[in-house]
C-alpha cells in the first residue's frame, strides 16, 4: 500500500492569449506541505512538476498510474490554464501550449481523454484528481467508472473509486485573489488539510468528500461565482486523503467559530458562547485571535471586492454617465474577473447607476451540441426581500406573440402539444429561478393562510437547491402567504406565460438550439436527443442558476425539476385561451399542468412545447416537481 502524488504547476506560457499565473508554482508547494507532513497527508512520494514541457508532462502523468499496486492511492493535482475546444473536450496547458486562430494545437497541450485512459488501465483502485483551473468540470466528460473487483479495504485510505475535485464547472472561470498567497481554490484546500478543519465529522481522517465540503464552502464565501465541483465514481468519495488532529482544543474551538458564524460577525449569545469555550479549552487570547481571523478572511475577502467593484463603477460614471454598451462589457468582464454573481453587484448598480438590471451569458449549440456562439444578454428585475437575507429575483419579461406547442416534425412531442396556436402574452415578472429551499422556509415561516406547510420538505437538501415534494396546493400556498406579505399578487404561471418565458423569441426545441446537452441542464444524460451525445446522469437536483440562462434571463428553465402551473390538465390545445391567461374551468380539475422535464427525465421532456401533469395534492416524494412563481405588471393587492 502507497500514496502516491504528482503535483503539476504550470506559471509561465509562451502563447499571448493564456495569462502568467505566478501563483501556480506556489500551489504545488504548498499542496506539497501538506501532503508530505506525516501528521498529515503522510503521502510516501510527492514528485513536483513546475512549468513542464508537453512530453514531460506526459511522461510524468505516465508513471504516476503505471506500475501501480490495487491498493495504492494516486494522486493527480494541477494549476494552471485549463483549456476546452469546441466540443468541450479539456486539455491540460503547458508552458509550450498554443493556439492557432483562436483553435488549440492539441499536440501542445495534453488531452483528458488521454488522461482517463491511463487512469483506467492502472490497477489502483484509489485514485483522486485534484483541479485548480478554469473549466476544470469538463474534465470529468466521459470518464467511467470501472470495476473496482474484490480487495481488503485498507482503514487508512478508506473507499474505492476514482475521486475528482474541480475548481470550477465545465463553463466557468477559476479565480486568483491579490490578497491571497496562493489561488482562491488551492488556498482553502491546503487550509482544510492543515487546520484539519475539513474533518467534518471528527474522526481523524478527511475524506475528499469533506475536503470538497469544506473548500467549497470557503471559496464561494470569497468569490461567489466560482463553484467548485464534486465527480465522485463508485465509493471515491471516501477515500481518505489525509489526516487531522483529534481532540485538538484549537480545532475544536475553530469548528464552533465556523457554526456561529454568520456574515462575518458573530451575535451577541454567540460571543459570549465562544468566550466560555475559550476558557474551557483554556486557549490563549491571541490564538483565538487568530483562529477567528482566519475563518473571517473568506467573508472580508468578498467585502473588499464589492468595495473593489463599487469604487470602479464610482469612477466610471463620473467619467462616462451614460454607460455604452463598451463600457457595459467591460464592467462584466471587471465583475467576473473579481469572482462576484449578478446578485452580488446588483445592489451596487442600483444605488449608482440606478440600474436594477442584470447580465448574462447565453449560450448557442448546434445539432451536436458544441457550442457555436456565447454572447452577452440583460434584463430588468425587482428584489423582493424574504428577509434573513433571503432575496427572491424577479425578472420582467416582455409582452409579445409567440407560437404555442410543437409542429409534427420536432422530436420528441406529443398530441398533447397541437394544435399550434399564437397567443399575446401581457407583460409580467417571473422568477428568476425555481423557489429555492431558503426562499420556501422563509415564506413557509409566514403566518398560515389556508393550509400548513412543511418547512423543508425536499429531498435533496440544499440552500440553493430548488425546492421539491411540494404539491400544487402547496405552490399556491406559497403565493398566497407571499401575497400577503409584499402587497403584491404572486402567483403561478399560466401554461402559456411559461412557455412564452421559456422561449424567449427562440423557435427552436430548447433555447439553447436544437438540442441539449448535460452542460447546459439537468436531466438524464443516459439519453439523447437529436445527434447531441450522452452525457451525465447527476440523479439529483443541482443548485438554481448552474447552468446558462436563456435569452430573457431565466435559469433552469429546461431540466432540474418540473414545474407546476395554474392550469388544470387538457388532452391537447382545442378551445385553448390565446391571450396568455390560464386555462381553468368551474370545477376545479384534480390534475394540474407541469412544465421544464427534470434531473430524473429524458431531454426530450425538457423542450419548451412538452407538457405533463401530476394530480394537485400529490406531492411526488421523488424529488422531480417544484415551481416559480410570477407577479403582474404594477399590480398590488
Amino acid at each position: 500500500m502507497a500514496k502516491v502524488a504528482l503535483l503539476i504547476g504550470i506559471s509561465e506560457y509562451q502563447e499571448p492569449t493564456l495569462a502568467p499565473l505566478p501563483k501556480a508554482v506556489e500551489d504545488v508547494e504548498a499542496m506539497r506541505r501538506v501532503l508530505e507532513n506525516p501528521e498529515m497527508g503522510d503521502f510516501d512520494s510527492v514528485t513536483v512538476l513546475k512549468n513542464p514541457q508537453r512530453q514531460e508532462l506526459e511522461r510524468e502523468i505516465y508513471n504516476l498510474y503505471a506500475n501501480r499496486q490495487k491498493d495504492d492511492l494516486v494522486l493527480l493535482y494541477f494549476s494552471g490554464h485549463g483549456v476546452t475546444v469546441e466540443n468541450g473536450d479539456f486539455y491540460f496547458s503547458t508552458c509550450e501550449t498554443q493556439k492557432n486562430q483562436n483553435k488549440l494545437l492539441p499536440f501542445t497541450a495534453v488531452a483528458a481523454t488521454s488522461v482517463h485512459k491511463l487512469m483506467n488501465e492502472s490497477k489502483s483502485k484509489r485514485r483522486v484528481v485534484i483541479l485548480d483551473c478554469c473549466f476544470s468540470g469538463a474534465f470529468a466528460k466521459g470518464l467511467t467508472a470501472k470495476d473496482s473487483g474484490t480487495i481488503d479495504l485498507q482503514q487508512q485510505l478508506g473507499g474505492e473509486g476514482t475521486a475528482i475535485l474541480t475548481a470550477s464547472t465545465s463553463t466557468q472561470y477559476a479565480f486568483a485573489s491579490d490578497d491571497l498567497d496562493l489561488s482562491i481554490y488551492t488556498q482553502y484546500l491546503v487550509e482544510g488539510i492543515e487546520k484539519g478543519a475539513a474533518d467534518k465529522d471528527g474522526d481523524g481522517l478527511i475524506a475528499v468528500d469533506e475536503l470538497h465540503d469544506y473548500t467549497k464552502t470557503k471559496v464561494q464565501e470569497a468569490s461567489p461565482a466560482m463553484t467548485p465541483e464534486f465527480y465522485p465514481f463508485k465509493d471515491g468519495f471516501r477515500i481518505f486523503l489525509a489526516k487531522s488532529p483529534k481532540d485538538d482544543p484549537k480545532l475544536k474551538y475553530r469548528k464552533e467559530v465556523e457554526r456561529r458564524i454568520y456574515r462575518g460577525k458573530f451575535s451577541i449569545p454567540a460571543r459570549r458562547l465562544l468566550n466560555s469555550l475559550r476558557l474551557q479549552l483554556q486557549l490563549d487570547a491571541d490564538v483565538v485571535d487568530a483562529i477567528e481571523a482566519e475563518v473571517k478572511k473568506p467573508y472580508l475577502e468578498y467585502q473588499r471586492k464589492l468595495e473593489e467593484y463599487a469604487a470602479t463603477l464610482v469612477e466610471t460614471v463620473e467619467i462616462e454617465p451614460t454607460l455604452s454598451e463598451r463600457t457595459l462589457n467591460d464592467l462584466r468582464d471587471y465583475q467576473q474577473h473579481l469572482g462576484l454573481r449578478d446578485e452580488d453587484v446588483a445592489p451596487i448598480k442600483k444605488r449608482i447607476i440606478g440600474q436594477n438590471q442584470f447580465e448574462f451569458e447565453i449560450v448557442k449549440v448546434d445539432a451536436k451540441g458544441q457550442i457555436i456562439n456565447r454572447s452577452q444578454g440583460r434584463a430588468e428585475y425587482f428584489a423582493e426581500d424574504l428577509g434573513n437575507g433571503v432575496i427572491l429575483d424577479m425578472v420582467a419579461i416582455p409582452g409579445g406573440t409567440f407560437l404555442m406547442g410543437s409542429p409534427e416534425s420536432e422530436e420528441g412531442r406529443s398530441d398533447s402539444e397541437s394544435p399550434q396556436h399564437n397567443v399575446a402574452v401581457p407583460p409580467f415578472f417571473m422568477g428568476k429561478f425555481p423557489v429555492t429551499q431558503a426562499q420556501w422556509q422563509a415564506v413557509a415561516a409566514l403566518d398560515k393562510v389556508n393550509i400548513d406547510l412543511d418547512s423543508d420538505p425536499s429531498l435533496f437538501k440544499g440552500a440553493n437547491r430548488p425546492v421539491e415534494c411540494v404539491s400544487w396546493d402547496d405552490a399556491v400556498e406559497f403565493c398566497v402567504r407571499l401575497s400577503k406579505k409584499t402587497g403584491k399578487i404572486y402567483r403561478l404561471p399560466s401554461e402559456a406565460e411559461w412557455e412564452y418565458a421559456c422561449r424567449a423569441g427562440t423557435t427552436t426545441p430548447f433555447y439553447f438550439g436544437e438540442t441539449i446537452t448535460t452542460d447546459l441542464a439537468n436531466y438524464n444524460g443516459n439519453h439523447t436527443y437529436d445527434s447531441a451525445p450522452k452525457g451525465e446522469f447527476r440523479e439529483q437536483t443541482t443548485e438554481v442558476g448552474k447552468f446558462p440562462a436563456n435569452p430573457f434571463g431565466l435559469y433552469d428553465m429546461c431540466g432540474n425539476v418540473w414545474e407546476w402551473c395554474q392550469d388544470e390538465w387538457h388532452n391537447n390545445y382545442n378551445n385553448a385561451p390565446t391571450d396568455g391567461s390560464a386555462w381553468l374551468t368551474k370545477a376545479s380539475g384534480s390534475r394540474i399542468c407541469l412544465r421544464g422535464g427534470s434531473w430524473y427525465n429524458d431531454p426530450k421532456y425538457c423542450r419548451f412545447a412538452s407538457r405533463n401533469y401530476n394530480f394537485r395534492a400529490e406531492r411526488n416524494i421523488y424529488g422531480t416537481i417544484g415551481f416559480r412563481v410570477v407577479c403582474g405588471v404594477g399590480r398590488t393587492l
